[in-house]
Order: C-alpha cells, then structure tokens, then sequence
C-alpha cells in the first residue's frame, strides 16, 4: 500500500491529524537547527553582556567597600546569567512538548484506522482481508508518522538541554573571570586611591 493509496481512502480526520503532525515535524527541525545556529551566536552576546552589566557598576563602586562591590557584582551577574539562559531555552520546551504528543496524536490515527476496519468488516458481514486492509494499513502508516516525528524530537530536544546546560557553565565561568578581575581592578584602584591621600596627608604635614 503507497501513501497515494492511502490519501485517497484516509478521511477528513486522518487527513487532519497527518497535517499536525507534518506541522509538529517541521517545527521540530526548525527549531532545533536555529537552535544549534545560533547557540555560537548567543555565546558571543552573552559575553558581552555579562561585561556590559559590570560596566555599568563600576561608577556606583566608589562609596562601597569590597564586600559591598562583590556582592553587588554577583547580583548583576547571576541577573544577566538567568536572561541568557532564558534566551538560550526559547523553543525548547516546544521540542519536548511535541516529543511527548507526537506518539499520541499517531496512537489516535491508529486506533482510527482500526475503527475503520471494524465499520467495514460490521457492513459487510466478512472480516476479509478486502474489508480491513486499506483501514489497517492507514492505521499502521499513522502509527510510523507519530514515531517519525516523536523520534527526532526527543533527540532534538536532549541535544538542545544539553548545548544549554554546557552554555550555562561557560556563563558561570566567564561571570567568575570577569568578577575576579573587576574586583582586582577596582581593590586596586582603592589602594592607590588610599596611598594617595596617604601622601598627600604627609606632604601637608611635612609643610
């Protein structure tokens, strides 16, 4: 049985469903080959925003002393760290949510066919093999598109958790350098600041 022979005999319902799910099949690949596009992308972006937050900090650092300055900085970075990671799971969740309805929606399309079957063999009063082969048939084709489309959409959506998951501890690491040096910076600045004054307080007192 070809798929012509099955679209000629499938009805509105059947019809309906294997629309879905070429619907829930282009989705799927749409999304997850964006997603993998642009994950070099956001990495990128993220980056520069994580040091765009800092800098944005660092004209409020002078009246705070370091533990003030550190804890301010990890705020504004832990901030920036859950919006990227936000950015980075857009789609995701619609990979998993077709992963978990393709199956059905084909499980539906065969209990269909199947149904078929039974109105024709109840019409004709023979459960011949003329009777039930195009219903079964239809009904073993949605059962393939369900797994079709269920199958790459499971994959796609582990790969993506996992792209995400390892976008997020390279987050972490970059907020960590870029906390690191910020506060050398600006302990630095504090302590040059301080033997400044330092100086200038002894050459007052000298004169």
């Amino acid at each position: 049985m070809n798929f012509s022979v099955y679209w000629q005999h499938a009805d509105a319902v059947s019809k309906t469903l294997y629309f879905v799910l070429l619907a829930m099949s282009i989705t799927t690949w749409t999304i997850f080959v964006l997603r993998l596009m642009g994950t070099r992308q956001l990495k990128q972006q993220a980056y520069a925003q994580l040091s765009q937050a800092l800098s944005k900090l660092k004209a409020k650092f002078s009246p705070l002393n370091f533990e003030q300055r550190k804890a301010v900085a990890e705020q504004a970075l832990l901030r920036q760290i859950s919006a990227e990671k936000a950015n980075a799971e857009k789609g995701v969740a619609v990979l998993g949510t077709i992963a978990s309805l393709a199956p059905f929606v084909g499980l539906f399309g065969t209990v269909w066919g199947i149904f078929h079957a039974l109105v024709a063999v109840g019409k004709s009063g023979q459960a011949g093999l003329a009777q039930v082969a195009t219903p079964v048939g239809e009904a073993l084709i949605m059962t393939g598109l369900g797994l079709a489309v269920a199958i790459p959409a499971v994959l796609a959506y582990n790969i993506c958790t996992r792209v995400n998951r390892g976008l997020a501890h390279e987050l972490q690491d970059q907020a960590h350098s870029l906390l690191i040096d910020t506060m050398l910076q600006q302990d630095s600045s504090a302590q040059a600041a301080e033997a400044k004054a330092t100086a200038n307080n002894l050459v007052g007192g000298q004169a």
